[in-house]
């Protein structure tokens, strides 16, 4: 529990758009800002465990502070932080994918969404407790090495067969157009009009007789 506490005071002397938020709130409060974090924590957990539009919530939570870190690791000249976000949004995307498959079973879960808004931001929290680059290491890459040839294989294949489809749809539409084409168009060609002439007497055009 101390250990805990120790990294919640530590992520809160961090600079960040929180912690920034936080000490703004205590600069006009009074109130520490590790106070107001668990205050808000708290206020965030009941919400998610009784209020209505939790899964929204929870999906802001997990896609707006990690976009906008994103954005500015990579205006920033650092690279590291540039793979903690790319490694959080690997993570971000499997997991999604899991939840689509399970999304049935689990939303009558009790506390589901809690448990969701604990992990992502369990992936989002930065030193060298982040869990994503936890899982990445642990579990992803282990697999990745693994398998990683084979679905190099699978994927250029699976590339390989959309384009030879896609040439072959490409070329019997335009073979279609042309058939419809030369249908529409008249074997003979049509007789041009008669051209006009103005008469010199009432100044009107008369049609020339085209013989």
């Amino acid at each position: 529990m101390d250990g805990l506490r120790q990294r919640f005071e530590r992520f809160l002397e961090q600079k960040n758009v929180a912690t920034e938020a936080l000490g703004a709130l205590e600069a006009r409060t009074g109130v520490e800002k590790r106070y107001l974090a668990a205050g808000a924590l708290a206020l965030l957990s009941l919400y998610l465990l009784f209020g209505y539009g939790a899964s929204l919530l929870c999906n802001v939570i997990g896609f707006v502070y990690p976009a906008y870190a994103s954005v500015k690791a990579i205006e920033s000249p650092a690279k590291e932080d540039d793979t903690v976000w790319l490694t959080y949004w690997v993570v971000y995307a499997l997991f999604g994918l899991i939840e689509f498959f399970s999304d049935l079973l689990l939303f009558w879960f009790p506390f589901y969404y809690a448990g969701k808004c604990a992990f992502l931001l369990f992936c989002m929290t930065p030193g060298p407790w982040n869990g994503a680059l936890i899982l990445y290491h642990r579990v992803i890459r282990p697999l990745f090495l693994k398998h990683h040839v084979a679905l190099d294989s699978a994927v250029n294949n699976l590339s390989g067969r959309a384009l030879d489809i896609a040439a072959g749809i490409t070329r019997d539409v335009l073979q279609a157009l042309a058939r419809g084409r030369a249908l529409v168009t008249p074997a003979s060609t049509m007789e041009p009009p008669a051209a006009l002439e103005p008469d010199p007497k009432s100044g009107q055009s008369l049609l020339l007789k085209h013989k």
